[in-house]
């Protein structure tokens, strides 16, 4: 392990369930990713890489794709296909990000991607009519997802969630500058400390198959606690937008609530999304939360208690300077 945590980046994450790490990625990895990303947009979808004026959302109805693989559909553009990508793995699961993720979860304990292998949508919806699960038949990263510039709409309110799917890190890098309001990664600090004791598995959560002849349930399980907390979260908790430069990564605990945030700048949001997790998931995703939350988790995870400096906290986008 190159360049591992200090002590105080580690704090920060076991107080706010987020890290940005500044600068990890390689600037000429992420040209060379946001290059393929352009490649796989379809000649009739009138979007010019050059003309930022046709960026703006939502997909018209000629240029919308439901297709799990490649996602076009509103203000989201999800390309899947570049998952198993050799260079796109290469440029966010870069030595300073898993550096970073083993100070986290333990050197050598990191489940590597295969490049070439099985890209997210491959398997399918969840559920007929529902969404890709994130956690069937991921061999990379998740792909690239884009937000388009909203233009001169109304704001829209925030809505945060947790992810379904059984990881521990979740990233998010930048392959290109994101501005202010511009879409990046909104997260709401230290909720992940209120959400995890609320659900029943501690890195999974339940679902209900889908019947034909029962449609009125389907998809994923959460106890009214978990749901009034969220909204308590949402009221009482400053968001974070996540907004940096080309080659930030933020990491994000996966119990943390988050959104895709929305995108009020003139510019594209573009990123890769991945996610970390340790080769004995299998074997403690279905147990219940712990009375230590990190039990599951590095050693240096277990040591740190001390606090952050109020410049880091603002390094982080933070203004609260408590740890």
């Amino acid at each position: 392990m190159d360049q591992p945590l200090t002590d105080e980046q580690i704090a920060f994450f076991k107080a706010n369930g987020y890290l940005i790490l500044r600068g990890a990625m390689d600037p000429a990895l992420c040209d060379r990713t946001e290059e393929k990303m352009w490649n796989e947009l379809p000649g009739h979808v009138p979007m010019v890489r050059d003309d930022p004026a046709t960026h703006v959302g939502p997909f018209d109805e000629s240029s919308q794709s439901d297709d799990p693989l490649h996602v076009r559909e509103g203000y989201r553009w999800q390309i899947r296909t570049l998952g198993p990508d050799p260079d796109v793995i290469e440029t966010l699961f870069c030595p300073p990000v898993v550096d970073a993720a083993e100070s986290l979860l333990g050197e050598g304990r990191l489940v590597k991607p295969i490049p070439g292998g099985s890209a997210m949508g491959s398997s399918g919806p969840a559920w007929p009519g529902g969404p890709v699960d994130p956690s069937v038949g991921v061999d990379g990263v998740r792909g690239i997802y884009c937000t388009l510039p909203y233009g001169d709409v109304p704001r829209k309110p925030d809505q945060a969630h947790t992810d379904g799917t059984p990881i521990m890190i979740g990233a998010v890098g930048l392959i290109d500058d994101v501005l202010p309001d511009g879409g990046a990664f909104k997260v709401w600090p230290g909720s992940h400390r209120r959400l995890y004791p609320l659900f029943w598995m501690q890195y999974d959560q339940a679902r209900i198959p889908y019947y034909p002849q029962m449609p009125s349930f389907k998809g994923l399980l959460n106890p009214p606690e978990y749901h009034e907390e969220l909204a308590r979260i949402m009221d009482d908790t400053e968001p974070v937008d996540c907004w940096g430069a080309k080659g930030d990564v933020v990491l994000w605990h996966y119990r943390l609530a988050h959104m895709a945030s929305h995108n009020y700048s003139p510019q594209m949001r573009k990123a890769i999304l991945g996610d970390f997790v340790t080769t004995d998931l299998d074997q403690l995703r279905a147990d219940p939360p712990q009375q230590n939350m990190w039990r599951d988790w590095s050693d240096r995870v277990n040591a740190v208690d001390q606090g952050y400096s109020a410049e880091f906290a603002a390094s982080q986008g933070m203004i609260s300077t408590s740890g």
